[in-house]
């Protein structure tokens, strides 16, 4: 993490936004393993295309197929049985969210000597966690790590119990909780003796509804001629991600519901260790970090990251001083036994 200042108090590092490889830790360098995934997870056979270079692939403008490459690469890449997610509900790609897990396993060895803390002592909330539960089962599956997973539409919540019913040593450190009020991110949803070394979210990136409808329009027509894994160009829209309406926008889009979060994230500052969120707009960065800065935050790191064919990055923050973190990390990691469990960053 390359780190500048950035006025006083705070400290900010904005890492030039230069397109990205996955993370070095992530499972998916490189072409799906179709042969091996089949083998794995035989449904997905069906939805095998021969590609003009001789390769197998999938039509990834077909939603039914998407969902069984994820069922396929969460089953045999880190198995998690019977993931399946009720039509409609974000399907999210799995590499680029095993990459916003991995950046934070470095964030917490950032001042910790390099060095990533696992375990169930380590504890994580995850912010809109949706159908898949997918943040909480990766985070669990690479680092042991134990969850708080949120949302506020019970039809997602239920649909990741019953993945966590199927999986359940996984879900013996997974907990569902329902945040009942959709304006309020922290606010009646953590308790008051509860804290956590990670925050985490992937925050609704539009506006409103029709925002959303008229950039879906706008990337069909990049796309409709592009050529699929046939050859020929595909014949309708891709909507292969899906998403209910709280998934993909709010009132403000991404800038408002983060600066909501951010506001709220003050009144944790000495419950939380790193806060967190996926930001998709870098233009959004500048006044995310400034409205940090006022409110007090000790440093500010964004991360780019690899996010399928487009850029992303992530923005953490802290209100620990130098002396707080290290107590926070003597006191909840170390004599918790998140250490015996460390592994090299790097």
């Amino acid at each position: 993490m390359s780190r500048i200042k950035s006025g006083p108090g705070a400290r900010a590092s904005h890492a030039a936004d230069v397109a990205p490889s996955f993370h070095r830790r992530n499972r998916h360098q490189g072409r799906y393993d179709f042969p091996g995934l089949v083998a794995a997870f035989p449904v997905l056979k069906p939805f095998l295309r021969a590609r003009p270079d001789g390769d197998g692939s999938i039509d990834f403008s077909d939603a039914d197929a998407v969902r069984a490459l994820n069922s396929a690469l969460m089953q045999s890449v880190y198995g998690v049985a019977q993931w399946t997610l009720p039509p409609g509900y974000l399907c999210p790609p799995i590499p680029g969210r095993a990459d916003y897990v991995h950046g934070l396993a470095d964030l917490l060895a950032h001042r910790h000597g390099g060095r990533i803390p696992r375990g169930s002592a380590i504890r994580v909330l995850d912010i809109g966690t949706g159908a898949s539960c997918i943040y909480p089962l990766l985070g669990h599956s690479e680092y042991g790590w134990s969850f708080v997973a949120s949302d506020v539409d019970a039809g997602a919540l239920a649909a990741a119990a019953l993945i966590l019913k199927a999986n359940p040593t996984l879900g013996a450190h997974i907990e569902l909780r329902q945040q009942a009020r959709a304006e309020q991110v922290f606010r009646g949803l953590v308790a008051e003796d509860e804290r956590f070394d990670l925050v985490m979210c992937n925050p609704p990136f539009h506006p409103s509804a029709r925002a959303v409808v008229e950039e879906s329009a706008r990337k069909w027509r990049q796309l409709r001629d592009r050529p699929g894994p046939s050859g020929r160009a595909s014949s309708r829209p891709r909507l292969n991600f899906g998403g209910q309406g709280h998934e993909l926008w709010c009132p403000g889009g991404e800038l408002g519901f983060i600066q909501r979060m951010s506001q709220e994230s003050l009144e944790l500052a000495a419950r939380v260790y790193w806060f967190s969120t996926l930001v998709s707009k870098s233009a959004h960065l500048p006044a995310l970090s400034n409205g940090l800065r006022q409110l007090g935050a000790t440093e500010i790191i964004s991360t780019p990251m690899a996010q399928g064919q487009k850029q992303s990055r992530f923005l953490a923050w802290t209100f620990l001083s130098e002396e707080q973190a290290r107590s926070w990390r003597r006191q909840r990691w170390d004599e918790l036994g998140a250490s015996s469990s460390y592994t090299p960053f790097g």
